[in-house]
């Protein structure tokens, strides 16, 4: 079975252009995602899905070029570009990750996947309803609901955003694990805004070379303790995504991975 985890990268950004390719730290943000992508348990490739817009040709070449496997497909459709790249890696499973998740944690990712086979469903993911800080989510499934889906779904919501078809049809079974919430799920670890920018530089400097590993619980710890830099970006905290998330079939245990005593 080869588990690939794709992640969708662009240049374009109405609210801060480029940047997947903005330099935090060491390296650029993309890598950040792409490095910790390669650390899951489980995971056989790790796939950049970039469009083929002459645009796009730096974040395809950062991606390459750091030995990543690299397909090119539809902007707008990224849903159809997801299929793509499962077809050409021939992945059998897929996580999916976006690239404004650069402190995505390698062990909550590969708790996902081992949810999905082992609860023997559909579809998994950590944000139905959240309990995580926004910029750990992740989803897992097989590439024959990803196919049946660029096949079925037919809204141009659904195409862009590649799942929401998997998490409202009936016949999808869904499990989610639960993240310990209380506070925790509004911590914003998201690439989207200046802000966000500005606070992932902070948080890594702080960390130094520790950075590269930091896993979730010590992250969240930092931020308890240092309020000052959560502070950065709270203004963007997405409340709708808070408020009005919808919940899976089923419902994992309580997650032990963000317990920081």
């Amino acid at each position: 079975m080869t588990v690939a985890v794709i992640v969708q990268a662009r240049k374009g950004s109405s609210r801060l252009p480029g940047k997947v390719l903005e330099q935090i730290g060491s390296k650029p943000a993309l890598l950040w995602c792409l490095d910790r992508c390669r650390n899951i348990a489980g995971v056989d490739d790790v796939v950049c899905a970039v469009p083929g817009s002459r645009e796009n040709d730096e974040v395809a070449e950062l991606a390459a070029d750091s030995g990543y496997f690299v397909t090119r497909g539809s902007e707008q459709d990224v849903l159809a570009r997801y299929a793509k790249a499962a077809r050409e890696i021939g992945a059998k499973t897929i996580i999916r990750v976006t690239s404004d998740c650069p402190l995505l944690d390698p062990q909550i990712a590969a708790k996902v996947l081992d949810l999905l086979i082992s609860s023997r469903v559909d579809y998994a993911c950590n944000n139905m309803p959240p309990g995580f800080p926004h910029g750990l989510d992740c989803e897992a499934f097989g590439a024959d609901l990803l196919f049946a889906a660029e096949d079925q779904a037919k809204k141009p919501f659904e195409r862009e955003h590649v799942t929401p078809w998997f998490r409202t049809h009936p016949a999808v079974n869904r499990v989610n694990l639960l993240g310990p919430a209380g506070g925790v799920e509004k911590m914003r670890w998201t690439l989207d805004l200046p802000e966000d920018l500005e606070f992932f530089r902070a948080l890594i400097a702080e960390f130094g070379e520790n950075a590269e590993t930091a896993s979730a619980a010590e992250l969240v710890a930092f931020c308890l303790r240092r309020p000052d830099i959560s502070r950065i970006n709270e203004g963007g905290i997405d409340k709708q995504r808070l408020q009005g998330s919808s919940r899976a079939d089923l419902q994992s245990a309580p997650s032990r991975l963000l317990d920081v005593a």
